[in-house]
Order: structure tokens, then C-alpha cells, then sequence
């Protein structure tokens, strides 16, 4: 089994690993270049590019433009140095020269770019009155700029993101005019292009940098320090505590140590790395078989996406998206987050009692490790949770929640010295090199979307496709979260899809009030007359109402341009607020599947290379396993959940989990004990009961029956259990 220290080094680069080219280390890279320095100097330049992150984000006033486009330029140069082109031949020194040079070449024109914005501006309307007008350096360091985003990318996450960004360049600047249909759209002269991208608010050093500059990489700057400060372990050791005792408790562990990594990583891939090299040796010495050891792993840790308060880079996207509040979407989140985890753990349950495995001995408990991390977990993220429920922003939260940990370390023996926080800062940079160069690059396809009007032919395309039905759209996203998660990071496919899709997928859960109020007719004549422009003959009976069929029909009728004006009319305002959320947090659940999902899974080929298994079963019974990234998003969109008040929201949690446990029987075909034939049809009944929507005796006789089958197989497995002795 790896040491402690193994498992933390894997937490800091195993998302990088995967790149054949990858080195893993900057310290591989000092030999090469003594010439240039002692053998520290890249590692304080890390160490010091991850203070900036935090000094600037709560002293520094810069310019929105001049801290992202610093923050581009310091992760490029890491990812030229930490990411080659070249091959067997990336260790070479002529090779790190050339990345080398690269590396600043892209950074130096990342700053020239900031620091060209005004210029542009004032020159430009001084001698020609027009808005702007680039120099040939501009037009150099522009182009350099967006030539190292896709090649950047391309070297970290092979060529599907490259490719959808040419794409998108092409579309805005000749590609729609040649496109039949909906697609078509107008082109743009090359300077517009190049302004758009370099300056906009939706282009690369926007809104989205922002949110990887003020937000993301300091919360892994932070779940850095709680690794290098022993929280990780006080983590696996207190899961070892709670879950330790029961039955198959290896695999407890696993889930429990993974929700709890996951308010520190908020990274699948890290997650299994750091817990799983603990917990799959445990669980197959428990008698799990290795695959379904790694598949419980790669599924607990994907959790740490959706896991408050740190839920992942997604969330800190949807706080950008939605104008919602941080502190909002975490305490949505906590409930659906349960059912999550708690999904696992009944898989985990019925397999151990399926297979008659554990023996419900406690797992062995270092109470020094437990000891010495419990304040250094429990305090910071502590004040950090706090601070986001009163209201501070996320980057505030983070750096105090350092600072405060950097303080209470010094009451426990793992004390922060400068050794250690220097070596928190540079874990976390590493650990932030992909994310923010790929947000960087994401920002291109975020403005060519937004410049052509994309997103609303997407949504005009979902609507008609699923025909009104929000089942059919949720499984269109679903399909299309799945052949995006082949290609890209989890991060990424959510934009990309919260771009396309979320805004339609929003506004078909409020034409279902609208769909209500045209049932019962419509009293107001300035709101009736609003669908006196839709080409139906049932448009005269919106204000006597009619049939729930005749409604959904003539919903179906409204034109995409007229529904986009209608909805804010006749939906309340937080309602659709409400609604927005609901959509972004379904497309956020649903592009987590891809870290579980064949053929492309990068979670649970992680976790099959710790437990020696194969690499696609160990996929296929992940799953399995984290089906709650498909029943969850169905309980978003059906249930009152989000924006239901703290005892509506318990109900709605309760019942729908007794329904996922009826699920998890159905596909395991065992629940406390054997199934007989009988209880698969009142399981299936139970579940579909549960899972009804606004029906409380529904919900209640749903939970009854699978009670019922529940109760009596636990009887069935303890008359077999007696029988055993006198059988042998």
C-alpha cells in the first residue's frame, strides 16, 4: 500500500498523469536547466504566483482585464513546461528550452493584451474615430494568445476542445453565411473577431477567467493546504470511525472519506487518487471483489463535484450563469448530495449482503492521525462554510479559511511552517494548471456562442425535438452530456452544454405553470391577449381555459421568440429564478457521468489501475453504481426539491430515498435478503409511488410496500443464515 505521502502527491497530479507527455514534476525540469538557476527557483516562482492568487483576490485592486490576463500568463507557462509536444523526447533540454520560450512568449503576450486595452481605445478614436483599430503587435500577441489557449488545451486534453474552438472561430467568421437553415448566421471581419475574443466579457479573459481567477484556484490552493496539513487524513480516519463497524465497512469508508474529500477537491480524479489508494486495498481485503472495489471508489469520488461547499469548478460557472448566489446553490445542493452518496452506500450494503461480506470488525483507527487533523479539517472549513452563508464572496471565504488554517495549525502537530505552506501553494497551482487554461480557451466557445446567437438555435432545437415533453429534452442533454464527457473535462461539458441547453430546459419547466394557468383560463385580458399571435385556432379559449391536451397543444404552437417574452409575463419572477437553477443543476449532474461512464471514464480508470482491475468492467459497474447522476436530475425536474421550503425539501429527500433503494434492489435483484418473485413487481410499484410528484399518499403507500419487501427479505436472509450449520 502507498504511504500517506504517495497519496497526497498522487492528489496533485493525477489528472495530469494521464498526458503521456506530462512531467511530472517541475523539479524533473531543474537539471536541464541549471544553467539558468539553483534548484528552487521555479518552485518559489509556484510558491509566489499562488500568493498572488490570494493577495490580489483581498488587497489588490487590479483590473478585472490585467488579473486574468497575469493569471493566463503565469498557468501557460507552467503548462508549456509541464506539458511537451515533443514526445519520448519532452525531458530533453532542447526540448525545455523550446516549451520554455514558448511559455513566455504566450505570457508576455497575455500582458501586452491587458495592457494594450486602453491604448487601443484612445489611439483609435483619436486618429481615426473609429471604436478600435489593432497595430501589427496587437494583431501578433492576439493571435499568440488564442493560438496557445488551443494548443495548450490540445496538449492537456487531446483535440476535441481544439477542434470545437476552431469551430466556433469559423462559424463567426465565415462558416454561418455558408450554412443552410437555422445554423445561418451573418460573418464578422477578422478585427471584430479578434476584439470579441480578446475583450469581451464572454471571451477569453472575461467572465469565465474570472471565475478561475477570483474563485477556483484558491479553492485548491485551500484543499492543498488541508492535504499538506494532515486534514486529508483525519478524513479516511474518522470514515474509519463512522462507517468502520458495519458490515462490508471497508466500502463505507470509501463513500464517507469520498464526501468528505470532497468538500476539500472537489475533483474526481484526485478524490480516487487520494482516498482510493487507502480504500481499495481495504475494501478487497473486506472480500469486495477488486472491481467492484474501484467502481465504488470512482463513484463516491465523482460525488465530489456535487458535494457543498466546494462542489467543483462547475458550481462557481453557475454562480456567473445564473447571477444566483454561491452560498444559494450550496444549500440546494446538500440534500440532493445525500441521496447521492447514500445511493452508493445502499449499493454497497446490498452487494455486502449479497455476497455475505464483512464481518462488521471496526477497521484499525490511527487516533494520532485522527487527532492531529481533526482542527485543522473541522475549524477552516468551518469558517469557510460560514462565510458563505453570510454573504462573503467565495474568494473571501477561501482566503481567510487559509489564513485561519495556517493559525489553528500551530495548536496541532502539523504545524504550517514556511516549508509547508510554500509546499501548499505550489500543490495547489499544479493542481489548478488544467482547469484555468482550459477556461482561458472555453472562453472562445462561450463568445462565438454568444456573438452568433448559437444558444438560442440550440434551444429552438430542444424545444422542437422533444415536442414539449421535458422527459425526451432531459434525455437529449443526457445523450449529449455523454458524447461530450468522451471528449471533454467534466468542467467543460458543463459549459458547453449550461450554454446550449440550460436556458431551453428552463424555460420548458415554466411553461409548465403556463401550461396550469391555460387549463384554468386565463382571467387577465392583458395576458390573454398575448397569445392572440400564435397561429392556433385554440388561442380563443385562453381565457375560459381547457383541456390539459388542448393546452400542451397549443403550447407547442407558441413560436420560440414569442414564448421568450410570454414566460416573464405570466410565471412570477423568483419562480423563474427558481427554474434557471433547477436547469443549470441538472445539466451540472448530468455531465458528471462522464467520469463514470464508458468508454471514456477517467475516475473509474483511475481507480481500476489502484485495484488491478479491468479498466472498461470497472466503468460498466461504476455505472451501475452511480445511477443517482440520472435519478436525482428526474427528481430536479419533477419535484418542488430546489426551491421548496426545509421541511417540503426533507419530505420530498425521504421518500425519494426509499425510492432509490427500491431501485438499487431492482438492479441488484437482492435487497436485506434474496428477492422472491413476487417483490419485484411491489418493488417497482414502491419506487414509481415514491417518486410521485405532490402525491403524499402515493409517496406514503410507495415507502409502505418497500418496507414490506425490505422487512420480509431481512427475515428470509436470517431463516437461511439458521439453516446454514445444519445444511453443512
Amino acid at each position: 500500500m502507498q504511504t500517506t505521502e504517495q497519496a497526497r502527491s498522487n492528489d496533485a497530479v493525477s489528472e495530469m498523469e494521464a498526458e503521456p507527455n506530462f512531467r511530472t514534476s517541475v523539479f524533473e525540469i531543474e537539471p536541464a536547466l541549471k544553467s539558468i538557476g539553483r534548484h528552487g527557483i521555479i518552485f518559489a516562482l509556484i510558491g509566489l504566483f499562488g500568493l498572488w492568487h490570494v493577495i490580489t483576490n483581498v488587497y489588490l485592486n487590479e483590473p478585472g482585464r490585467w488579473q486574468n490576463a497575469i493569471h493566463f500568463a503565469g498557468f501557460a507557462f507552467l503548462s508549456a513546461l509541464l506539458f511537451s509536444s515533443f514526445g519520448r523526447f519532452s525531458k530533453a533540454k532542447w526540448a525545455i528550452a523550446i516549451d520554455m520560450a514558448f511559455g513566455v512568449l504566450v505570457a508576455a503576450s497575455a500582458l501586452w493584451v491587458a495592457g494594450s486595452e486602453n491604448r487601443i481605445y484612445a489611439e483609435t478614436l483619436a486618429k481615426t474615430g473609429q471604436v478600435w483599430q489593432f497595430g501589427l503587435i496587437d494583431w501578433a500577441a492576439g493571435l499568440i494568445v488564442i493560438f496557445a489557449a488551443i494548443e495548450l488545451t490540445r496538449r492537456m486534453t487531446g483535440w476535441i476542445i481544439p477542434i470545437l474552438i476552431i469551430l466556433c472561430l469559423s462559424y463567426i467568421l465565415f462558416l454561418g453565411e455558408m450554412l443552410p437553415g437555422v445554423f445561418r448566421a451573418a460573418s464578422l471581419p477578422p478585427s471584430d473577431v479578434l476584439f470579441r475574443s480578446l475583450y469581451n466579457d464572454e471571451g477569453m479573459f472575461g467572465i469565465i477567467t474570472t471565475i478561475s481567477s477570483a474563485n477556483i484556484t484558491l479553492f485548491m490552493i485551500f484543499g492543498a493546504f488541508l492535504v499538506v496539513s494532515g486534514a486529508s487524513d483525519f478524513v479516511i480516519e474518522s470514515a474509519k470511525v463512522v462507517a468502520g463497524r458495519y458490515r462490508g465497512g471497508a466500502a463505507f469508508v470509501s463513500v464517507l472519506s469520498s464526501a468528505l474529500t470532497g468538500t476539500i477537491s472537489g475533483s474526481a480524479v484526485a478524490n480516487t487518487a487520494s482516498t482510493g489508494v487507502i480504500t481499495i486495498p481495504l475494501m478487497k481485503a473486506n472480500g469486495f471483489r477488486a472491481r467492484f472495489a474501484a467502481a465504488v471508489e470512482a463513484s463516491a469520488s465523482t460525488g465530489g463535484q456535487i458535494m457543498p461547499p466546494i462542489m467543483g469548478a462547475g458550481a462557481f460557472v453557475m454562480v456567473s450563469y445564473t447571477g444566483i448566489s454561491y452560498d444559494r446553490i450550496v444549500l440546494v445542493s446538500v440534500i440532493p448530495a445525500m441521496l447521492y452518496f447514500l445511493s452508493v452506500a445502499f449499493m454497497v450494503r446490498i452487494e455486502a449482503m449479497k455476497h455475505h461480506i464483512g464481518t462488521g470488525r471496526p477497521e484499525p483507527v490511527d487516533r494520532k492521525k485522527l487527532a492531529a487533523g481533526a482542527l485543522n479539517f473541522l475549524l477552516p472549513l468551518g469558517v469557510m462554510t460560514y462565510m458563505l452563508i453570510t454573504g462573503f464572496t467565495p474568494s473571501y471565504a477561501a482566503c481567510f479559511a487559509i489564513l485561519s488554517l495556517i493559525v489553528v495549525s500551530w495548536f496541532t502537530p502539523n504545524r504550517m511552517l514556511p516549508k509547508q505552506i510554500a509546499q501548499a501553494f505550489v500543490m495547489g497551482i499544479k493542481t489548478s494548471v488544467m482547469t484555468a487554461v482550459l477556461l482561458v480557451a472555453v472562453g472562445l466557445i462561450n463568445n462565438a456562442v454568444t456573438t452568433s446567437g448559437l444558444a438560442n438555435t440550440f434551444a429552438l432545437m430542444i424545444a422542437q425535438w422533444s415536442q414539449g415533453s421535458l422527459l425526451i429534452a432531459l434525455v437529449l442533454i443526457g445523450i449529449a452530456s455523454l458524447v461530450l464527457g468522451m471528449g471533454l473535462p467534466v468542467t467543460a461539458a458543463y459549459i458547453v452544454l449550461a450554454i446550449l441547453s440550460a436556458p431551453a430546459l428552463a424555460g420548458m419547466l415554466a411553461d409548465g405553470i403556463i401550461t396550469d394557468l391555460l387549463v384554468h383560463g386565463i382571467a387577465d385580458p392583458a395576458k390573454a391577449a398575448m397569445f392572440a399571435l400564435v397561429d392556433s385556432p385554440l388561442a380563443a379559449k385562453v381565457s375560459t381555459g381547457m383541456s390539459p391536451e388542448e393546452a400542451q397543444a397549443l403550447m407547442s404552437a407558441i413560436p420560440f421568440d414569442l414564448a421568450v417574452v410570454i414566460r416573464p409575463a405570466l410565471v412570477d419572477k423568483e419562480q423563474l429564478t427558481i427554474f434557471l437553477l433547477t436547469a443549470h443543476l441538472i445539466v451540472f449532474w448530468l455531465s458528471q457521468d462522464s467520469n463514470v461512464t464508458p468508454p471514456v471514464c477517467l475516475a473509474a480508470f483511475a481507480a481500476a489501475g489502484i485495484a488491478k482491475s479491468p479498466p472498461m468492467a470497472t466503468g460498466l459497474e461504476s455505472w451501475k453504481i452511480a445511477k443517482g447522476l440520472y435519478i436525482i436530475p428526474l427528481i430536479f425536474a419533477y419535484t418542488p426539491l430546489i426551491g421548496a421550503d426545509l421541511v417540503t425539501s426533507v419530505q420530498i429527500g425521504l421518500f425519494s430515498l426509499i425510492g432509490i433503494y427500491a431501485f438499487t434492489a431492482l438492479i441488484q435483484r437482492h435487497s436485506e435478503g434474496p428477492l422472491a418473485l413476487w417483490a419485484y413487481p411491489l418493488l417497482l410499484i414502491g419506487a414509481a409511488g415514491c417518486f410521485w410528484p405532490d402525491h403524499l399518499m402515493a409517496n406514503i403507500g410507495g415507502a409502505a410496500a418497500i418496507l414490506a419487501v425490505v422487512v420480509l427479505s431481512s427475515r428470509s436472509a436470517r431463516r437461511l443464515e439458521a439453516t446454514k450449520p445444519a445444511q453443512d
